[in-house]
């Protein structure tokens, strides 16, 4: 089967405001997930394993660590001759010029690459999510309702009201949409995967705004757009997503995937591929004790580690108790630390004498070793 001339385009641009201390220093597509990954990897390994080559990665909010890890897209096979990896950052001396507002303006101020580039189809990923997708199923909907729009929805037992809620008809067709309502008519949302016509995109892109001013985000404008004046289908995915958006769902999404309950990144028929470090494997040393945990390489557990997820380059010290964590890169815990259900900044040193963290909240510990903010558990 031919796929179409497809171009993708991965949201990673913003700055992951509600995740506190854990983006002040880099982009929220750029923190660790599962201790050896970075959350990109799961869009760009989604596209990897979907055959979809062409993929421009829409940065501005602190791109520099991501950039580094990106490495021109080799770890995905897209640093390639035609088709491939390109990083989109903010630009000056053309229409377009300056920062954007939201995602709906970022693929406005690149509708001229994005014309250039002649698609048949776009489909655009945030950067921030954790899911599995054939995104060849998502085309192959898309053609057979020969649609100007498919999102790619789901059930959520959580909070519909962070997100796009979508009621659907009989045949699939989105009949109404709401934007982050504050109560939800439905539990089901949209997932922030989205599969345009080309040639309408651009030119919805030319003209929306000369109806509704400068563009904002997607569910703001775009998506209003074409469930009120285009066809507009679901695609349904019925197996784990999870929107990675505040402190606390980015420790429930560590637990989860301790208990098997989450998104799976060991599946080798799916593999998440990404610019691993060039470290040893992890090393249990001493009369360490470790149970249903992640030590990810270059890390030593020498003291107690129970439920939870060791990055590249942490220490856990002889004496040192850790429970229900997520320890991020080069964190040392010293000997006599109790640590329970928190989330650790890189590079911390987290002193004998702390007790951090309960079974009710979730505690982030920022770079000094000190409480930087804290969160019910989901």
């Amino acid at each position: 089967m031919r796929i179409p001339r497809t171009l993708a385009i991965v949201l990673a641009g913003g700055k992951g405001s509600r995740m506190g201390a854990l983006t002040d220093r880099r982009t929220k597509p750029a923190l660790r997930i599962g201790g050896s990954y970075r959350l990109i990897d799961v869009a760009l390994s989604n596209l990897a394993n979907s055959h979809l080559s062409t993929v421009w990665v829409a940065e501005q909010y602190l791109p520099h660590s991501l950039n580094e890890h990106l490495s021109g897209g080799r770890p995905w096979d897209l640093d390639r001759n035609h088709g491939g990896l390109r990083t989109l950052a903010p630009f000056e001396g053309a229409e377009g010029e300056g920062f954007a507002t939201g995602n709906s303006d970022t693929l406005w101020r690149q509708k001229e690459l994005i014309a250039q580039f002649e698609p048949e189809l776009v489909v655009t990923l945030s950067a921030d999510h954790l899911y599995t997708i054939n995104l060849l199923d998502v085309l192959d909907t898309h053609a057979a309702a020969d649609a100007d729009l498919t999102m790619v929805t789901t059930r959520t037992s959580g909070d519909a009201s962070r997100h796009g809620v979508v009621r659907p008809g009989a045949d699939g067709a989105v009949e109404e949409f709401w934007y982050k309502p504050e109560e939800p008519p439905t539990d089901l949302v949209a997932t922030e995967i989205f599969c345009f016509d080309g040639p309408t995109l651009v030119e919805v892109l030319t003209t929306l705004p000369e109806r509704v001013g400068e563009l904002q985000d997607w569910g703001d404008d775009l998506v209003p757009h074409y469930v009120e004046n285009l066809r507009t289908v679901e695609h349904r995915l019925e197996g784990y997503w999870r929107d990675i958006g505040t402190i606390a769902s980015y420790w429930d999404a560590h637990m989860q995937l301790l208990d098997g309950t989450g998104a799976r990144l060991d599946d080798p028929q799916w593999p998440i591929f990404s610019a691993q470090p060039q470290l040893l494997p992890g090393r249990v040393v001493g009369q360490a004790q470790l149970s249903d945990s992640l030590i990810a390489q270059g890390s030593t557990v020498a003291g107690t580690v129970r439920h939870s997820v060791i990055s590249p380059g942490a220490v856990i010290e002889a004496g040192a108790e850790v429970v229900d964590c997520v320890i991020l890169d080069d964190v040392r815990v010293a000997a006599g630390a109790r640590l329970q259900g928190c989330i650790v900044q890189d590079g911390a040193h987290v002193t004998g004498s702390s007790r951090l963290g309960s079974a009710q909240v979730v505690t982030l510990v920022g770079a000094d070793g000190a409480v930087a903010d804290t969160a019910e558990r989901p």
